[in-house]
């Protein structure tokens, strides 16, 4: 007797394999058989005309503080996903002195867009230890989730606010390294590190991470190697536009000291500077040459970003544009009003200085999106070149007008500008280049800004009725098996008998995103952006049902994806 079989499915079992119709029993939450069944079962589903395919694994995620308000991890669930990694870019939320909880609330509200509201009123801020953490979370998770314990919160613990901006003594590092120890050992399956500068603290200081010299990242390294089933993410300035020949070897000697691969958010790529993508991924090369290894995660769908002039987002990183995005909102105002303020600040986003800000200088190509005042009755949703042809202005100047007018308040929607088709067969190649893998949503962050999660339903659809720049079996080993091996998740990622039973069950015909919407549904009554999907007909983890027909169930079978346990060693050579 089974618990649960899946009948008549195209299965697509997350090898690259071509798909073939099968049946799958489930039994206690493991696959254990993939062909013509003919045994009872306590449940089925007929899966006739549908694929049968490994649960999604989004491998940089920022659920680290939803997930106790939200055990479902949405919109992720929505869309096939059934595990997630967190803790990436060096900001979790242990371990923590007891007395940091605010400190910490206002780092992930600056640089991971999470309302301040959210986090006092959604998280307990009951642990003090990683491990406590992981175990507040334990038993109601709707999906799997991983953390990486982050740098910023290691360096806070031990460093606190008197030495965060001091180079760490062999004392302290000592200490952070045991302290790392301790987390890995508790659950932690590695280290994340930020040292990008567009990556600041509450109180608009530099966070703690980017004073961590050479040595200190090392050490970290080095005591990763030490633990079973452990990975390394890392952030730096570079990772924009650019990556300078130290942020090269120190990626690769981290790698290399910790015998793991490391992987680095985000390679973007545009066909306009094709010089630019190999540049990034030549940090694979020199980690190889070292005995290391490098992966990059870039996104296989152009995922909108709304801007604001109010609130900070990536117009406020265009280098240059910090000192005016800077000043309180009526003095902003003030400066923006001015012709050579706007003049200056139009030359600095348009410069090569601005590296990869430069794409945000299409004004004229920004939709309108939610307006304020009746001066601006009529706009929404229009393009900003249009407004400004009517008034024979400038777009720049056009767009400013606007935002003032609605004290800043305006919600603009740029258009990508690497939509070309020469582009996305740049990004098709990269895919399949062994130096980057698929992911980078952001799952959790700039909640109201953004909204990555939809990436496989979005993908999938392209692939299957879109540009179909990669075959089904190839992008759904993509979504699957690569990330599992990349972080050693030896029970996932594949559709095979002995394999966790965590599935993505969907209709080939219909398998898509629906527009992200926005709606307050966060403690707090804050604004987040969702986006739901079509053609999704179940989202089964640990062999429960988790999505039937695209609504979500209520069931919590998730559990905790601790190193060493649920995950093997990668190793680099």
């Amino acid at each position: 007797m089974f618990d649960y079989i899946i009948r008549g499915g195209l299965v697509v079992d997350g090898t690259g394999s071509p798909g073939r119709v099968a049946d799958v029993g489930i039994r206690d939450g493991r696959i254990v058989e993939v062909g013509t069944i003919t045994d009872p079962a306590e449940m089925t589903f007929d899966a006739s005309g549908l694929i049968v395919a490994p649960g999604v694994i989004d491998p940089h995620t920022h659920y680290d503080a939803q997930l106790f308000w939200d055990p479902t991890a949405s919109p992720s669930n929505f869309h096939g996903v059934t595990t997630i990694i967190g803790g990436n870019c060096g900001f979790t939320l242990a371990p923590i002195n007891p007395s940091d909880a605010g400190y910490i609330s206002e780092m992930m509200a600056k640089v991971e867009g999470m309302p301040l509201v959210a986090l006092a009123e959604g998280v307990p801020w009951t642990w003090e230890t990683f491990g406590e953490y992981l175990s507040a979370l334990e038993g109601k998770l709707g999906v799997n989730a991983g953390f990486l314990v982050g740098h910023c919160a290691i360096r806070r613990k031990v460093m606190g606010a008197a030495r965060g901006e001091d180079v760490a003594t062999d004392e302290e590092i000592a200490t952070m390294r045991a302290l790392l120890a301790e987390s890995i050992v508790s659950g932690a399956l590695g280290f994340s590190s930020s040292q990008s500068r567009t990556h600041s603290d509450g109180d608009g200081k530099a966070i703690t991470s980017r004073y961590a010299d050479r040595k200190e990242m090392l050490a970290f390294a080095d005591e990763v190697s030490l633990h079973e089933g452990t990975t390394l993410e890392y952030i730096t300035s570079g990772c924009l536009d650019n990556f300078s020949d130290e942020e090269k070897d120190l990626m690769a000697d981290m790698s290399a000291t910790a015998n793991r691969p490391l992987n680095w958010n985000l390679l973007t790529i545009d066909a306009r500077t094709p010089e630019k993508t190999e540049h990034q991924l030549d940090v694979s090369d020199r980690a190889t040459a070292k005995g290391g290894r490098v992966v990059a995660l870039t996104m296989p769908t152009l995922v909108p970003m709304n801007m604001s002039f109010r609130n900070h987002c990536a117009l406020f990183l265009i280098p240059g544009w910090g000192p005016i995005m800077g000043l309180p909102i009526e003095w902003r105002i003030e400066a923006l009003k001015s012709p050579g303020v706007r003049a200056k600040l139009n030359d600095l986003a348009r410069s090569k200085d601005a590296g990869v800000f430069r794409r945000l200088s299409g004004w004229g190509t920004y939709i309108i999106g939610d307006t304020f005042s009746e001066a601006n009755e009529g706009l929404e949703w229009r393009e900003v070149a249009e407004i400004a042809e009517e008034r024979g202005a400038d777009p720049f100047d056009t767009l400013l007008d606007i935002v003032i007018a609605d004290d800043l308040r305006t919600v603009l929607w740029p258009k990508p500008t690497d939509g070309d088709e020469e582009t996305w067969a740049m990004r098709a190649e990269a895919w399949s280049d062994p130096r980057a893998m698929i992911g980078g949503s952001d799952a959790g962050a700039h909640l109201d800004r953004m909204c990555g999660a939809n990436y496989p339903t979005a993908f999938l659809a392209d692939c299957l009725r879109g540009r179909k720049l990669v075959e089904l079996e190839a992008a759904v080993s993509m979504l699957t098996k690569q990330p599992a091996e990349l972080f050693g998740l030896h029970d996932r990622g594949i559709l095979a008998p002995g394999k966790v039973a965590d599935l993505f069950i969907f209709d080939p015909e219909t398998v898509d995103s629906q527009p992200a919407r926005l709606v307050n549904d966060l403690p707090g009554e804050s604004p987040r952006l969702v986006a739901e999907s079509i053609g999704v007909r179940r989202v089964i983890v640990n062999g429960v049902d988790i999505l039937v027909d695209g609504t979500p169930t209520g069931a919590l079978p998730g559990t905790i994806l601790r190193s060493g346990i649920d995950t093997v060693s990668v190793t680099t050579n």
